[in-house]
């Protein structure tokens, strides 16, 4: 016997505040301390590539990918468009999460959160040959079900509503995330999560789709200045508890324990961003001391882009450098290099590709 499909209660949900106030106010005070880090950085962009990828990586791993953030880096730096093998459409994958977000944020200068934006970033998010056969940017038009690789619907973990009650759904939800009836934003954007992944609204990426749109709704309520909190590093590293929590609201709707576990993720994902982004501007300003005896121009550009992709190669130095000597290029290369801030890791090959050792090593430290 088949079992029936879950049908997630209309938002706003009946949540007892009481029972997760000390981590509500924990994660205010996290996410508090990382806004007015992040809004005094000069220059945001120069973290965001690298710590948006960071998310990508993990979040994507949480779906069965293997790629390194080192891959990724390598794989742009090199300039590949390939898909051939399982670790490129991985990358790709990974590459496209991070252009979704950015999409996000575009997106939202003229438009609410709603069905028609998750679309638009469904559409880029599965722009890759995995999802060829997956009905991008569309929501689903038959039933699906989740469970172990090769298992039948009998045995399925859980079965999200029918494919004709997600318009009602999706509604209720797109009017819930844009409406003030939740007294905190945290435990608004908890419940949109779980309703989200509930309704399970395509046929692929659902829960790619849902941990991306977490920055993006503190960032649109402006609980954030930029949407950089990898919050999927959380969950891929307590994987079970996430899932066994999402499944106790479909169980029980106890709303209140997976509220308690999101906000516990959010805290420790906002510290540790915070951990982050002051290593990495130490990191920069450290470096931009040793230039001031490099005597070039040209060398915080060069500093520059390399925060912004930690593995580069030589045809992107030429492209973002402003400058069009080849020596010019090649002399402020040779005093990174012995200054040791880059590193060579070709080795002899024409097309040159360096890595930023330092910007990895903070990037990987979990």
């Amino acid at each position: 016997m088949n079992p029936t499909p879950h049908l997630p209660s209309h938002l706003p949900p009946k949540i007892d505040y009481t029972r997760f106030l000390r981590e509500l106010s924990e994660a205010n005070r996290a996410l508090g301390e990382l806004k007015g880090l992040l809004a005094n950085i000069p220059n945001p962009s120069l973290l965001s590539t690298p710590l948006l990828t960071k998310e990508a990586v993990a979040s994507s791993k949480i779906e069965g990918t293997q790629a390194t953030i080192e891959d990724v880096f390598k794989y742009e730096a090199e300039g590949k468009v390939t898909q051939e093998s399982s670790k490129d459409q991985d990358i790709r994958e990974i590459i496209n999460y991070r252009k979704a977000i950015r999409v996000a944020t575009e997106l939202l200068q003229d438009r609410p959160i709603g069905t028609n934006f998750v679309r638009q970033l469904h559409a880029v998010l599965l722009d890759s040959v995995r999802g060829t056969n997956k009905d991008k940017g569309n929501f689903r038009r038959i039933p699906v079900y989740i469970g172990k690789p090769g298992a039948t619907i009998e045995s399925a973990l859980y079965v999200p509503p029918s494919a004709g009650q997600l318009d009602d759904l999706l509604s209720n939800w797109e009017k819930y995330i844009n409406s003030e009836d939740e007294p905190d934003v945290l435990v608004q954007t908890a419940v949109a999560h779980y309703q989200f992944e509930a309704i399970h609204p395509f046929l692929d990426g659902n829960g790619r789709i849902g941990r991306l749109l977490i920055p993006i709704m503190l960032f649109d309520k402006q609980v954030l200045s930029y949407p950089l909190l990898y919050v999927s590093e959380f969950f891929e590293d307590h994987r079970e508890e996430y899932y066994h929590y999402l499944r106790q609201v479909d169980k029980e709707s106890d709303w209140e324990s997976w509220i308690k576990y999101f906000l516990n993720a959010i805290k420790a994902q906002a510290l540790d961003t915070q951990s982050k982004v002051n290593s990495m501007l130490g990191l920069y300003k450290e470096i931009k001391e040793k230039l001031s005896g490099f005597n070039s121009q040209y060398s915080i550009d060069l500093l520059d882009i390399i925060f912004e992709n930690p593995v580069v190669s030589i045809t992107k130095i030429r492209e973002k450098l402003p400058t069009n000597s080849p020596q010019t290029i090649y002399n402020i290369i040779a005093k990174f290099e012995e200054a040791e801030v880059l590193e060579e890791i070709t080795k002899g090959r024409r097309n040159k590709i360096y890595v930023f050792r330092d910007l990895m090593k903070i990037l990987r430290v979990e």
